[in-house]
């Protein structure tokens, strides 16, 4: 009867360690199958355009040369790492490269995530946040760089509250994570950002006698975390490049990725805040005060900037996993001998049987079905228009501008903002969607303007419409052409 029990044990164990892999294959099917659209934002051309110029010249941008208003100025790349990964990925498989390398980060930031959670809250309750994670997040899921972050961020945050929780230092073997993450994506300053609060949680919890000598290991992990931040082509200017575009100001309020939550109509970002409240009311959760404001400072963020919802829906359930474990007790694990070596192969072949049927399932969808870009985002005709009339300066709508630099047709603007600074994007925005129009005149003739390229749905068109020397001469559902016309029908040139 024993032998029974522990049998059962041990198969349960085996099971429970292919959880987290079959919900990442899950998540990976499932945005695979949907890979058309994690292609909707125009960054991610340029995204690959700077990816593939790296691969090709050896070397880093420090200088801006896809725009024909800041030609010259200084600028780096801080996702220097996934955009060569999206490049490499692109040229080898078109756009089928890039959703298989976004949908294949999800799955494994999902997998890291239900791991790190069912230790605490066991296996169904972790599929269940990481199933919700999904839902918060899914308005997010891009073919850009923070994604490909995504898993080094949950793995990170995860480590560090597992040490806080264990009341002890995190090692120092995990600063290689925070290198990767400062190569992959800018956002590795929130990592440096929370290991200060979860430090906090470590220290309070630690007898009194070691807590001093557990600070100073702290301190010591968080000056190596900084220190691996600049292990980048760009060293400490890496830092530098990830805050410039907190300094934004009001401009952040107008890209919509860094726009603030917005409660007008119901979302699941809304219910879940809500649902948190609930759950803390309902079942009178317990938590510290480190924990407390982590919960608090992720809540902020969020609400500030909806691409920081993500963070939001993976982060939380990380801080909350000890608390709602002791709420929730889990059965023992089998002892370490239970489970004897012919059963760690049985699972392992479990987790090669589980990968080889994603691929397999990825070959098959990729023999019948061909990837495509959001045709609002890729004014192709338009932009051939353009290149037989051989234009030179072009003002383009904000969203044009990646597509522009993929056909390698210097930009007027682009997704980039941080290097063209608030005051000439604001005047950009507030001359093409009618809040200022006298300023469009204004910019076209100081940028020397040959022809304009903006959305078809914008105020700019119409404006332009009635502004004397400007002809329309294209038009279609996506994008709107004006040229520089004198009275008697010629293409003007523009002022010198």
């Amino acid at each position: 009867m024993s032998l029974s029990f522990a049998n059962s044990i041990a198969v349960q164990g085996r099971a429970r360690a292919l959880v987290p892999l079959c919900v990442g294959a899950g998540a990976y099917l499932f945005f695979l199958f949907l890979g058309d659209t994690l292609l909707q934002d125009s960054d991610s051309f340029w995204q690959i355009k700077i990816g593939q110029w790296i691969l090709d010249h050896r070397a880093m941008p420090m200088i801006d040369f896809y725009s024909f208003t800041r030609t010259g100025a200084p600028w780096i790349s801080t996702s220097w790492l996934s955009q060569v990964a999206f490049a490499f990925s692109h040229a080898q498989w078109g756009w089928a490269g890039p959703v298989i390398l976004t949908a294949a980060a999800v799955a494994l930031t999902v997998a890291i995530f239900v791991h790190l959670l069912e230790a605490h809250i066991g296996a169904p309750r972790a599929v269940l946040f990481a199933m919700l994670a999904l839902l918060l997040s899914i308005h997010h899921v891009l073919a850009r760089p923070h994604i490909l972050a995504l898993p080094v961020m949950v793995a990170w945050v995860g480590l560090l509250m597992a040490a806080a929780s264990r009341r002890s230092a995190p090692s120092w073997t995990w600063l290689p994570l925070m290198a990767l993450w400062a190569n992959l994506h800018g956002g590795f300053v929130l990592g440096l950002a929370l290991i200060g609060p979860i430090s906090l949680e470590a220290v309070e919890h630690a007898e009194k006698g070691r807590r001093l000598a557990l600070f100073m290991r702290w301190v010591l992990f968080g000056i190596g975390a900084l220190i691996a931040s600049c292990c980048t082509p760009y060293g400490w200017r890496t830092l530098q490049g990830a805050t410039n575009i907190l300094s934004l100001g009001e401009l952040l309020t107008l890209i919509v990725e860094w726009m603030p939550a917005n409660f007008a109509t119901f979302t699941p970002f809304e219910g879940a805040l809500l649902a948190l409240i609930a759950f803390g009311y309902y079942r009178g959760l317990v938590l510290s005060a480190p924990r407390i404001f982590l919960i608090l400072f992720l809540t902020w963020s969020a609400l500030s900037h909806v691409r920081s919802i993500d963070a939001f829906a993976f982060l939380v359930p990380l801080v909350l996993a000890k608390p709602l474990g002791e709420m929730f007790p889990q059965p023992q694990p089998a002892a370490a001998g239970a489970e004897s070596w012919p059963g760690r192969y049985v699972t392992a072949l479990g987790a090669l049987m589980i990968v080889a049927a994603s691929w397999t399932s990825t070959s098959l969808y990729l023999g019948h079905h061909r990837f495509t870009f959001t045709m609002t985002q890729t004014p192709v005709a338009a932009v051939d228009l353009l290149e037989q009339r051989k234009v030179q300066r072009v003002f383009n709508a904000y969203q044009f501008g990646g597509y522009l630099i993929s056909r390698d047709i210097p930009v007027f603007v682009d997704g980039r903002a941080e290097l063209y600074g608030e005051k000439f994007i604001m005047d950009f925005f507030r001359a093409t969607e009618g809040k200022k129009p006298e300023l469009l005149p204004r910019l076209l003739d100081e940028h020397k303007i040959d022809a304009t390229l903006l959305g078809a749905d914008a105020p700019g068109p119409q404006i332009l419409d009635q502004l004397k020397g400007w002809k329309r001469i294209y038009a279609d559902d996506i994008a709107v052409i004006h040229v520089r016309d004198t009275a008697d029908g010629a293409t003007a040139a523009p002022p010198k």
